[in-house]
């Protein structure tokens, strides 16, 4: 696709959420879908309100795929709601619920002391490959991980994606369970990683059933299966979920 013809240098999908430069430029249909579905998995603040427009076009431009049409369908939905209704509804849907978290290695690893680790291969990962995630963000945050897959490739970034398909299994099936857009997104990331194996199936499984590992130190009892737990209590570290920048208006 051209980029708008605004005057302004054109900056990649991958890094426009993080500048204040809007024009889009084309990239190869994979990058572009993984780039763009990093950008709508983010908290809808005022900053992606001013993208709108970008994003619209951005979306309408995509070379024809099965995940392009879920991502052209997730918009066709989510650009008619009102800004203040789309923050309430990515709190509830991504803030509240431990089974929708958008931390990787929660799945993987629950709180145990094996998921330092883990963020620690995330962190090496990027550096390997120059890729700078902002200071502000976990290194597993989701939106991250997809930015970081359409900037390396299949072989590389969405390597990431795959270590954790599982997990993606258990979001993609508590969103779909909630009836909200967003499945749509999780609908297309699974398309582009192809085929989950029956493996992957069963873990995520029992991840709904009885939850990610726990250290047991500590702890009086293991924390309940995803689907015993307590909607309306915020999920994920404090500094990242509910923040004064996430609360509904």
């Amino acid at each position: 696709m051209s980029a708008p013809t605004t005057g302004r240098k054109p900056v990649a999908i991958p890094l426009f959420r993080r500048s204040k430069r809007r024009d889009l430029v084309e990239v190869p249909g994979r990058a572009d879908v993984l780039a763009l579905i990093s950008v709508l998995l983010g908290y809808p603040d005022e900053e992606f309100d001013s993208l709108r427009a970008d994003l619209a076009q951005a979306v309408a431009a995509l070379p024809q795929s099965a995940a392009a049409t879920l991502v052209q369908k997730f918009w066709g939905q989510f650009s008619h709601v009102e800004p203040s209704e789309a923050r309430r509804h990515y709190v509830e849907t991504f803030d509240l619920r431990r089974n929708c978290s958008l931390f990787l290695t929660y799945y993987l690893h629950g709180d145990t002391r094996q998921r330092g680790m883990s963020l620690l291969m995330f962190k090496q990962r990027y550096r390997a490959y120059g890729f700078t995630p902002p200071e502000n963000e976990l290194p597993d945050y989701l939106p991250m991980v997809l930015e970081f897959a359409a900037t390396t490739g299949p072989g590389v970034g969405e390597g990431l994606l795959r270590m954790h398909r599982s997990g993606l299994e258990v979001i993609r099936t508590a969103l779909r369970k909630r009836k909200t857009a967003y499945s749509l997104l999780f609908d297309a990331v699974d398309v582009l990683l192809g085929p989950i194996t029956q493996k992957q199936l069963d873990e995520a499984r029992q991840l709904i059933s009885a939850g990610p590992p726990q250290d047991s130190i500590g702890l009086e009892s293991p924390l309940a299966g995803y689907g015993q737990a307590d909607a309306n209590v915020p999920f994920g570290p404090p500094a990242y979920t509910c923040s004064e920048r996430r609360e509904p208006q």
